[in-house]
């Protein structure tokens, strides 16, 4: 008689998932907010949106970190990729004016490893009481063979909800409103497979000092989550027209992204002052300014679109949550097909 197979003998490890979620239980009750209904086990989570909004309008997102992942795997450093992958979701439905609600993630490895994955699911947790959203499920799936060892792969999905009067589409944006920049703390997670190549082709110099910190600490730094920040300044008297979050196609395409047909954007380049690890990342991969523009954030993370005069009290809102912020263009009448120029 042949031997018995178990699903453990297959390469899938029930008790080691098991063990992960013991484990996980109380970083993901932190991230509870009073509309929670339940807790970690049942086939849904459940959210309650109760009476607290007249017309709401759910605002979803969903991203990953993309080949920042495998930098954080190389260098053993999985403990903030997860800040990183609700940092990419939740600034996403912020731009529409939305507050995050809940938050799902997806953790696919071929092998688990525990200590592994309750720390990436520990970074996740840290994201989402960053943004103050609810991380009220999600997914470990182990799948022998899909992955090599050592390696695993991460996906983030995130709600949010908005008043409809106080949806932001971009319609209010008009000429002359100006273009506040607002720090990022890095690369953020765009980039990544440009910035790997570099870093690849110069020797891996990750020791290398960059600006006062290491370049590994500089291109591990975690996505800033711009939520809470941005959310007050939504809710104090200044007029936002419109805002963006800088990702894939940097400076030179998402913030046209909520710019009205018939206008453009003109961004001083003199204004945008290269971080030194985007100055190092330009010099040594010989990077054209142009394709700086359209793969990296260039140090401007968040964007928001403003009157002129209402760029002081904003300056200031968010200064006082630690964001640096400085004017880096302006929306003009558009010109041509080149709605969006750098110079």
């Amino acid at each position: 008689m042949s031997d018995a197979l178990t699903y453990r003998a297959a390469g899938v490890d029930i008790d080691a998932g098991n063990a992960v979620v013991e484990r996980i239980k109380p970083l993901v009750k932190r991230t509870f907010r009073p509309e929670v209904m339940g807790g970690l086990g049942g086939f849904g989570g459940l959210f309650n949106l109760g009476t607290r909004y007249k017309e709401p309008v759910l605002v979803s997102g969903t991203d990953g970190v993309g080949t920042k992942l495998k930098l954080a795997q190389q260098l053993g450093r999985h403990d903030t990729i997860g800040i990183d992958l609700v940092g990419m979701c939740v600034n996403d439905v912020l731009v529409q004016g939305a507050e995050p609600l809940f938050f799902l993630d997806y953790f696919a490895t071929g092998k688990l490893d525990v200590d592994t994955t309750v720390a990436v699911v520990g970074g996740i947790a840290k994201g989402c009481e960053l943004a103050g959203c609810a991380l009220i499920g999600g997914e470990t799936a182990e799948m022998p063979d899909m992955y090599p060892p050592g390696e695993y792969d991460l996906a983030g999905f995130t709600v949010g909800a908005v008043e409809k009067e106080a949806l932001l589409s971009g319609d209010n944006v008009v000429a002359g409103d100006v273009i506040l920049g607002v720090a990022s703390s890095g690369p953020h997670s765009n980039g990544y497979s440009l910035i790997r190549k570099i870093v690849e082709r110069a020797g891996s110099p990750l020791d290398l000092d960059i600006g006062g910190v290491k370049l590994a600490d500089a291109l591990m730094a975690p996505t800033t989550i711009y939520v809470k920040p941005m959310l007050e300044l939504l809710k104090s008297s200044v007029p936002v027209h419109g805002m963006a979050h800088i990702t894939g196609g940097g400076l030179k395409e998402n913030i046209i992204r909520v710019v009205p047909d018939g206008l453009g954007l003109h961004i001083d380049a003199s204004a945008v002052v290269l971080p030194p690890v985007f100055d190092w990342l330009m010099r040594e991969g010989n990077v054209p300014r142009e394709e700086m523009w359209r793969t990296f954030n260039c140090g401007v993370g968040f964007t928001i679109l403003l009157p002129r005069d209402a760029v002081t009290a904003a300056s200031t809102l968010l200064a006082k949550h630690g964001l640096k912020t400085s004017v880096i263009g302006e929306v003009v009448p558009a010109k041509g097909d080149e709605r969006v120029h750098i110079g």
